[in-house]
């Protein structure tokens, strides 16, 4: 077998494996909002949901999704941009970055329950935060922090070392270098971590079983009090999730339509993570204009 056969055959075996991957893609996303959009109305949208009646919706829940959402982000965007910035700018190769690196890796693994465990144990119980939106968000914190870390390591160390030192001799600090000049050409890289981490957050329903719980009580959402119990902005209330519903519909779900609202809200989970994508990358791409003022 001569090269070029060799090289016309892997080119082939690779392409295939490509359509493969395109095909399940393709295809699970087709099956699930086949089945589900046509369950999706404006009364699905904007109605509360119901334990035993028919005709329930995902209002609270997909509002429960968001909150939480930015929460942890509010939450974990902060450690991981300074984790990253000090793994790629500053650390020096030693043992002691290496066991910071390994303990990354480590916690990235973790199963999701068992991190709703331990947020469980920990939030729930030791610090007598009960069931509520604020534990669910630091718990997955802990889920959420080792990819969007490494993500923001690596969107820094991709950024050319030339254009440091072009900012160093231009007699700007090390600190004004970083968030002037490389922070803002690592900016493409740090939103596909954010987007990535995001979509991980708001489909997770392990996690959230044991931290948000899996009730959703009737909140007010013109009460624009957090401290008011009754709040929808409240973060210390229980919080069943978009994906909880889903899990729930599907294992104990009593509701004659609840094959029906399963299918919907599924349809409704992905839209809203398509939808926060290309948000995210309109935003991210407007970001990375004004700063580096590339056209």
């Amino acid at each position: 077998m001569n090269s070029k056969t060799s090289n016309n055959i892997a080119t082939g075996v690779i392409y295939a494996l490509v359509a493969a991957v395109i095909g399940i893609l393709v295809f699970l996303l087709g099956y699930i909002l086949w089945t589900g959009i046509p369950h999706i109305s404006w009364h699905f949208l904007t109605s509360a949901a119901q334990s035993f009646r028919a005709g329930g919706g995902v209002r609270d829940q997909l509002f429960n999704s968001m909150y939480l959402l930015v929460l942890t982000l509010i939450i974990s965007f902060p450690i991981a941009l300074g984790s990253g910035i000090y793994l790629s700018e500053y650390a020096p190769n030693n043992w002691f970055t290496g066991l910071i690196r390994t303990a990354v890796e480590v916690l990235s693994s973790l199963p999701s329950v068992v991190v709703g465990l331990f947020g469980y144990l920990l939030f729930v119980i030791q610090f007598n935060m009960g069931f509520s939106i604020l534990a669910g968000a630091i718990a997955l914190t802990f889920f959420n922090l080792p990819l969007l870390t490494r993500s923001i390591e690596e969107s820094l160390q991709d950024v050319s070392q030339l254009q440091r030192e072009a900012g160093l001799s231009l007699g700007l600090s090390r600190w004004k270098t970083i968030t002037g000049i490389v922070l803002p050409a690592a900016v493409p890289g740090i939103l596909t971590g954010i987007i990535l981490s995001a979509g991980r957050v708001f489909g997770e329903a392990a996690a959230l079983i044991y931290t948000a719980g899996q009730s959703a009580p009737t909140v007010n959402y013109g009460d624009w009090n957090p401290v008011d119990p009754a709040s929808f902005l409240n973060p210390l209330r229980p919080a069943e999730t978009l994906a909880v519903h889903i899990w729930k519909l599907n294992t104990e779900g009593v509701t004659p339509d609840a094959a029906a609202i399963s299918s919907g809200a599924s349809a409704v989970l992905i839209v809203v993570i398509l939808l926060f994508n290309l948000l995210a990358r309109m935003l991210g791409n407007w970001m990375y204009k004004k700063m580096t003022a590339t056209r």
